[in-house]
């Protein structure tokens, strides 16, 4: 296993390179593994995907359950993790300094802050968002020789509001506050996604959506970093309800035809 040092210093090179790459979301130890023994180069958490593995909803976990997760996942996989960091947990800039500190103490490679406040069901003014931004990076890149790679997210396209001159507004005065890479989860075009990359002039993330643009695509309009969000831990769990309803229902197993196999199980020793 190589140091959190050394994932946290490949994980800016991956994105200092002009390669699109696909960073998926794991949910748990053992789907970080087979992830990891895919060849996929980077993993991330995802929010959602670890609060349902905790019987929660999305937003449902404390920041102590999720940097112990943190910890569980990074030890387990040698590539670098990124963190689903939501709003950082913190409505003071200290606490999104502390958050920080916390995930780069627990092996993470990089972490994103949102600007999405759950508990008042709103999007943060952008001045707020923008310090809250500047906190996380300041505490991000405290140690020049090992840098915590932050993303910065606009949650406009997920909350309804469907300006993207106004999301880039937003992507533009994170990355000027510190911000590493930008993220913009709901793009749906390949237009939409040059338009971004045009203005912003960092790594963009991108949230693969059904329907919407192949990797390659995105790759090809100028996207860095692809993610997967919730989904594979939602299709993991969705496969589980309608085999589960199938045996309960009607008392067949025809959901077996799907299943891991013994060389994928070989990545859980």
């Amino acid at each position: 296993m190589s140091t959190a040092i050394a994932r946290r210093s490949r994980f800016f090179d991956l994105h200092a390179a002009q390669d699109v790459f696909v960073m998926p979301n794991p949910f748990d130890v053992g789907s970080a593994k087979l992830l990891a023994a895919i060849g996929f180069p980077a993993l991330a958490t995802t929010s959602a995907g670890f609060a349902w593995s905790l019987g929660h909803d999305d937003y449902g976990v404390t920041r102590d359950a999720l940097v112990a997760h943190v910890a569980q996942i990074a030890e387990s996989v040698d590539v670098p993790l990124n963190v689903d960091g939501e709003r950082l947990f913190a409505d003071d800039l200290d606490g999104v300094a502390a958050t920080v500190r916390l995930l780069h103490e627990a092996g993470a490679a990089g972490c994103s802050i949102e600007d999405w406040n759950q508990a008042t069901s709103s999007i943060d003014d952008l001045s707020l968002a923008t310090e809250r931004v500047a906190a996380a990076a300041a505490a991000a890149h405290a140690d020049p020789d090992d840098r915590l790679l932050l993303t910065a997210r606009c949650e406009h396209l997920l909350h309804g509001v469907d300006d993207l001159d106004a999301t880039i507004t937003r992507l533009c005065a994170y990355r000027d506050a510190g911000a590493d890479c930008v993220y913009a989860p709901g793009l749906a075009t390949v237009a939409q996604i040059a338009a971004v990359v045009d203005a912003v002039g960092v790594p963009l993330n991108v949230l693969a959506l059904p329907g919407g643009p192949t990797v390659a695509e995105i790759g090809a309009a100028g996207a860095r970093r692809v993610s997967v969000g919730s989904s594979l831990a939602s299709t993991a769990y969705g496969a589980l309800m309608a085999g589960a309803r199938e045996l309960f229902e009607q008392g067949t197993s025809t959901y077996l035809a799907t299943r891991l196999t013994a060389a994928d199980r070989a990545a859980l020793r």
